[in-house]
């Protein structure tokens, strides 16, 4: 057992939590930094065998471990509350108590995958979940790839597959071509954004455009698609499904922070309902990574007591605006409500149909019926994407946040029992 303490404690080392950090240790004040990732960076700055850092991504990094009054625990993970300002926490080794002044989260957001048709299939994963698997060094020369569902991470994926020999045959996007040409046409707002977007065009792109079912009999082989209304059958080896980004606010919840349309609620320092906590990044709504960086330097200096520069909140102002964009255009069809059949497997480390947990007034109640949620993900895809197939509502969370050992828990009790 180590327990551990920060006068500021950072939940999540992408983006925003690395600027929130670098911003609170300037204060002199002592900062732990969370991840369970095993490098700093989050999803959008994650390092591996097979991917070359930005050079913002790794000047943050190097700024990072600079900080002799930073220290940071990666692999780590937070497990459950542990009594007030005490956070359970648990790493490949070691569990314990950490305890803290202020909390900043910067918990980031995960995809959003709906089922369809043959989603379970080996060769369908996430847009995301196959950009991470590459930079992990998976190989896909000379494979096709179709990527599908909504949102500029889209475009990414389809650079990364290119870039390391895939042949990318299809880039379905759900919103409508006269959305996104629109959207487009506003980039001047954003020059970096506007010269990222002409290096990611790629002329498989398709608008109005979605996958309806994914065939094959021991791996995926072909999709279906349709393309303006018209449906098409396509053959390629790896599908890349995702729908958007949803935040991370399972902590925030457990916690007590107010939550505003699915984000954690935060005032203009990035304070939440909670004094003593503040949020950045995507868990406070999707807005990309230089918003994320503008949120974290403004959450790390309030939770510091220090007075936060004009420049920062002029920034996330200016991407602020940018994030409102992308959520107009990219909002989802609710057509694609109805992708997946009552026969569509909803939970896959359970095996729960769709049509098993339908009738459901809630995530409980589909919880009580069936197994759904109750596997290795503990409901991080299924109850995602339930919440959005049925409009139910948040659920409230439940310690342990993620799976844990006895030992933790017990450790929990033990602190429990001291206090």
């Amino acid at each position: 057992m180590a327990d551990l303490y920060g006068e500021i404690v950072v939940i999540g080392a992408g983006p925003a939590g690395l600027s929130a950090a670098l911003a609170a240790a300037q204060s002199g004040k002592s900062v732990l930094l969370l991840d369970d990732n095993p490098h700093p960076g989050g999803q959008i700055w994650r390092a591996g065998p097979a991917v070359e850092l930005p050079v913002l991504a790794r000047r943050y990094r190097q700024a990072v471990a600079a900080q002799k009054n930073i220290r940071w625990l990666h692999g780590c993970k937070v497990v459950a509350l542990c009594g007030t300002r005490r956070l359970l926490y648990e790493d490949a080794q070691h569990c314990g108590v950490i305890e803290y002044r202020r909390l900043i989260l910067c918990c980031g957001a995960r995809e959003l995958l709906l089922p369809f048709p043959g989603w379970t299939l080996p060769g369908v994963t996430g847009a995301g979940g196959l950009q991470a698997q590459i930079k992990q060094g998976l190989d896909v020369r000379g494979q096709r790839v179709a990527i599908a569902g909504s949102g500029p991470l889209l475009l990414a994926v389809a650079d990364t597959v290119r870039r390391s020999g895939g042949r990318v045959v299809l880039l379905a996007e759900q919103a409508p071509l006269r959305r996104t040409a629109r959207f487009v046409g506003e980039l001047w707002r954003w020059p970096g954004k506007l010269r990222q977007s002409v290096r990611l065009v790629n002329a498989r792109y398709r608008g109005d455009s979605r996958v309806l079912a994914a065939h094959g009999e021991s791996r995926l082989d072909s999709i279906e698609v349709q393309e303006h209304g018209r449906v098409r059958r396509l053959a390629c080896d790896r599908l890349a499904c995702g729908y958007g980004l949803v935040p991370n606010i399972e902590l925030a919840l457990l916690l007590g922070c107010r939550i505003e349309q699915q984000a954690v609620a935060v005032n203009a320092q990035q304070q939440s309902s909670v004094a003593h906590i503040y949020a950045a990044g995507e868990c406070t709504g999707v807005g990309g990574s230089e918003l994320a960086l503008a949120e974290g330097a403004i959450a790390g200096y309030a939770a510091s007591g220090a007075p936060t520069p004009m420049r920062a909140l002029r920034v996330r102002e200016h991407w602020q605006r940018f994030a409102t964009a992308v959520t107009t255009t990219f909002r989802l069809d609710p057509s694609l409500k109805s992708l997946a059949t009552a026969q569509t497997v909803l939970c896959r480390c359970e095996d729960v149909m769709l049509g098993q947990v339908a009738g459901q007034a809630d995530w409980r109640s589909a919880k009580l019926a069936s197994r759904c949620g109750m596997g290795a993900c503990q409901g991080k895809v299924c109850a995602t994407a339930a919440r959005y197939l049925f409009d139910w509502p948040l659920p409230p969370p439940r310690a342990p946040l993620t799976p844990a050992r006895i030992e933790t828990l017990l450790c929990c009790m033990a602190r429990e029992s001291d206090v």
